[in-house]
């Protein structure tokens, strides 16, 4: 018996040594952080560096005279709980309708976004666009970084990343620890990440969701505005949107860049405010964040053939549509975060929580069906 457990111990160590040769010979030091923390989860901003979005002046939500008065369907109730829900928040007509925490989180608990930050991040390029930092959604990526400037790489255009067209080979892999997704997430050099990859497809021809390009996005607007993205964030959204709690941005390493296109954690009465601004065309109070013309693009199916061969007819400028509804769109993260606009309600729903359901009703996870039609019935 113990010449057999002595075996397994020798098979183990070979393994562990095998597995930190390659992770040290190759660069791959990141699988170390992946191998050890294995899934990712909504307080991963435990784990990393972060930069904070401050806030400015605080404006607090409105109440409605019908606060926390309305029920949740019982099997709406059951789905969100089965998938570790753990913050649900209503918003109508600026007020505060309805709002439930599970599991310890509370309004003030900061959770990751996970791809929500793609929709914060098309924001920022909105914004930077307006202030005229960034000159044309046609410019090519190489104005802004240099090694787009040459090859392949000169034909990409920012609306190309903004309508993930990019045509790169980037691998949208969440499973694969050796995939460059991983890496940029795991990894403490995201900049060489997103520009080291390869441009496979004529840019602007072929939908493919790649978090890269959205990564490429924050990139640009860090060049562009000479300010980290955490700091443009307080400048164009945090303080004019009048925040109560500073966000955190988790960055690749202590004094680095932002994971542009996730981890931007923060509470979910904060991130409903984000809803709101995007309900009034991207206004706030009167206050222009983005222009009209690129909140609609935003908002509007970007009609480029997907892999599937049909146009796209859920996808604008790093927002999501719902196919049959195209009336109402949102951000989405991969473990089910959701910010909702309803405009014909005037209405946000903020979902936050561990898991999404694999089921797809009209072409959303079914939590997200199930929201809107309780939403729209209050």
């Amino acid at each position: 018996m113990k010449k057999v457990a002595r075996y397994f111990l020798y098979v183990i160590l070979s393994i562990l040594l095998i597995f930190s040769l390659y992770a040290v010979a190759s660069g791959r030091t990141y699988l170390f952080k992946a191998v050890w923390y294995n899934f990712a989860d909504i307080d991963d901003y435990e784990k990393f560096t972060n930069n904070t979005v401050v806030t400015g002046e605080h404006q607090p939500w409105d109440t409605a005279a019908a606060y926390n008065k309305a029920n949740m369907p019982a099997d709406l109730q059951t789905l969100l709980k089965e998938i570790g829900t753990v913050a649900v928040l209503v918003v109508r007509n600026d007020s505060l309708l309805y709002e439930r925490y599970d599991e310890g989180y509370t309004d003030s608990s900061w959770s990751g976004s996970f791809s929500m930050a793609k929709s914060i991040t098309s924001l920022l390029v909105g914004a930077a666009l307006k202030d005229g930092s960034i000159g044309s959604l046609q410019d090519p990526v190489g104005n802004y970084l240099p090694e787009f400037a040459v090859g392949n790489k000169a034909a990409v255009k920012i609306i190309d990343l903004l309508t993930m067209s990019s045509g790169s080979d980037w691998d949208e892999s969440y499973s694969n620890p050796l995939s460059v997704t991983t890496q940029a997430y795991y990894g403490s050099d995201i900049y060489k990440t997103a520009t080291g990859v390869n441009i496979i497809h004529t840019p602007g021809t072929l939908h493919s969701y790649k978090s890269g390009d959205t990564q490429l996005l924050g990139l640009i607007v860090e060049k562009a505005t000479g300010k980290s993205l955490s700091a443009y964030a307080s400048e164009k959204l945090w303080k004019p949107l009048g925040a109560e709690h500073p966000a955190l941005w988790s960055t690749d390493h202590t004094g680095g860049h932002e994971k542009a296109y996730c981890c931007f954690n923060t509470n979910v009465r904060d991130f409903a405010r984000l809803g709101r601004l995007m309900l009034d065309s991207g206004r706030w109070k009167g206050y222009e964040i983005i222009t009209p013309d690129y909140f609609q693009a935003s908002i509007t199916p970007c009609g480029i053939k997907d892999e599937g061969g049909n146009a796209c007819d859920y996808y604008g400028y790093q927002w999501w549509i719902v196919p049959t509804r195209q009336d109402i769109y949102y951000a989405r993260g991969i473990l089910g975060q959701y910010i909702i606009m309803i405009p014909s309600k005037n209405m946000v729903v903020v979902r936050l929580g561990k898991k999404r359901s694999p089921v797809r009703i009209n072409g959303a996870p079914a939590e997200v069906d199930g929201l809107i039609r309780w939403a729209e019935g209050l």
